[in-house]
């Protein structure tokens, strides 16, 4: 392979109860919030104030996502330099596309959990504040403009980044966990769960579900985020799904269940919108699985998306000198239980029409420094995937 370089709090209360309803075990979305029931009520009465502002019912939020970077580079200014991450554009294949789907991957930590019971013993407590932490994150997102962005651990949707993005032309679908740990600690924002969110003018919405995801039939804290869109490019239509497994050691058979439901549910929702002419055989949609599976390479998890029917790969395996290996770590932490560097972050695609155009490479030890994540200069102790993407020609 050659390369190339190519403050918390306001609101949560109201908020939460309407969005801790029960899900079904059969994968129904969350009811929406009433407000967004109602065009003409705003989705929240607490907008962040450095970004939105409320006039007429609606945010308003800049417009032009160069200046909004601007913004956040403006109040950051202080700050050490950002990592130095490269996109390492792949030359096998036939070529990069003309028009590439950027998709970003990235766990951002639940503000509650950074400031109260995530325990990063060696970051300043000053680094963790969501003053400055918000400007970092949409920082990160503003850099790589992603078409496709898959967050996990959000607890500020309603109040930032679903108001910040929609006014930057995203579309996005939220589903918090049901049991969220962000509800635990003192003056939280609600829950956090997993969002979606796509470039209304690179995709068309087609369907959308939110799932609670199952252990042997048993509803568990965990969800995912399912989106079915069209490409306005291509007229092809692609899967997208979002999901967080449960973390901790001794957790891998829970894991393991989560992913196998996961698996069923794309396969299900791959047959429902898979399409072709009469009397030929119906062309599968691809897919695109981004998450934070708190699972290393070895555990069973990965081995059942890696070998599935559905022909699975995992994009940051191309990387490595022979495209077979993982990257050494995307999360590297200290808690008082220790240092955590490893690999639990991917994403996973449909190897036989998708094709990997380029990867963004991983920061070294050294930018990452001594403290290791969150710090500073980054904002959460995952670091973030960032993928370009482009449809294989139909045979």
């Amino acid at each position: 392979m050659e390369t190339m370089v190519c403050p918390m709090g306001g609101g949560a209360t109201r908020l939460y109860r309407t969005l801790t309803q029960t899900l079904s075990s059969t994968g129904s979305p969350l009811p929406l919030p009433p407000s967004h029931l109602d065009p003409h009520q705003p989705a929240n009465t607490n907008l962040d104030p450095d970004f939105c502002q409320e006039q007429t019912g609606s945010p308003l939020c800049p417009p032009d996502p160069v200046e909004l970077l601007r913004r956040c580079q403006e109040a950051l200014r202080d700050r050490p330099p950002r990592f130095h991450r490269k996109l390492i554009c792949l030359s096998d294949g036939d070529g990069a596309s003309s028009s590439p789907i950027r998709v970003m991957q990235w766990n951002i930590l639940a503000q509650a959990l950074g400031e109260g019971l995530d325990s990063f013993v060696q970051c300043p407590l000053e680094a963790l504040s969501w003053s400055r932490r918000k400007y970092l994150i949409l920082e990160e997102i503003l850099t790589y403009r992603p078409h496709i962005l898959c967050l996990q651990e959000v607890d500020h949707y309603y109040d930032t980044f679903q108001p910040v993005l929609a006014g930057l032309g995203y579309s996005s679908h939220f589903c918090p966990k049901p049991w969220s740990p962000c509800l635990d600690v003192e003056g939280n924002n609600g829950p956090d769960g997993c969002a979606l969110f796509f470039d209304q003018s690179r995709f068309e919405l087609l369907d959308s579900v939110n799932i609670r995801l199952s252990a042997i039939r048993i509803p568990t804290n965990q969800v995912a985020v399912v989106t079915t869109l069209r490409c306005r490019t291509t007229g092809r239509c692609l899967c997208v799904a979002v999901t967080h497994l449960k973390a901790r050691s001794g957790w891998e058979w829970l894991r393991s269940a989560q992913g196998s439901d996961l698996l069923r549910h794309l396969q299900n929702l791959v047959q429902k919108h898979s399409s072709g002419p009469a009397g030929e055989p119906k062309t599968n949609i691809p897919l695109l699985i981004c998450g934070d599976f708190n699972a290393v390479p070895s555990e069973e998890v990965y081995r059942r998306f890696s070998t599935s029917p559905l022909g699975l790969d995992s994009a940051y395996k191309k990387l490595s000198q022979d495209g077979l290996t993982e990257p050494e770590y995307t999360t590297w932490k200290i808690r008082p239980t220790g240092e955590c560097c490893s690999t639990l972050d991917y994403i996973w695609y449909s190897q036989d029409t998708l094709r990997v155009d380029a990867v963004l490479d991983m920061p070294t030890e050294e930018e990452i420094g001594p403290n290791r994540l969150p710090s500073f200069s980054y904002p959460s102790d995952h670091l973030s995937l960032v993928c370009d993407f482009s449809f294989k020609e139909k045979d």
